[in-house]
């Protein structure tokens, strides 16, 4: 299945000359907000701006932790029940990428910020 939908998208992308191709498989609040440079970086943070994911295999807390970053700053991890499936592509080689989707002013750090993950082809 996977190989058919990669297959699908690498020919949409042939066709129309995109020089790359995301693919929306995830959209998660962000955990650990409160805990990193979440609060610090607010004012500066913006929808729409690029998130690094970074795997950490070896993590004490989580060995499926994906860390989100922006412009080199930890903000928080994919949430422990939504990280399993994008922490398997990472390890698989699978090229992944960030944005943020939504900001809102909430006294509840989980409902701050709102990620999207992308498959990238």
């Amino acid at each position: 299945m996977r190989s058919l939908l990669i297959s699908l998208l690498l020919a949409v992308a042939a066709s129309t000359h995109a020089q790359t191709v995301k693919l929306l498989v995830q959209s998660s609040p962000l955990a650990g907000f409160q805990y990193h440079a979440g609060e610090e970086l607010w004012p500066a943070l913006r929808v729409g701006e690029v998130l690094t994911l970074v795997r950490e295999p070896d993590n004490p807390h989580d060995r499926n932790a994906v860390r989100v970053e922006w412009q080199g700053h930890k903000l928080g991890y994919l949430p422990r029940t939504e990280n399993r499936a994008v922490a398997a592509e990472m390890d698989r080689g699978t090229a992944v990428a960030g944005r943020i989707a939504r900001l809102q002013a909430h006294r509840n750090p989980w409902q701050r910020l709102l990620i999207e993950v992308f498959v990238v082809f």
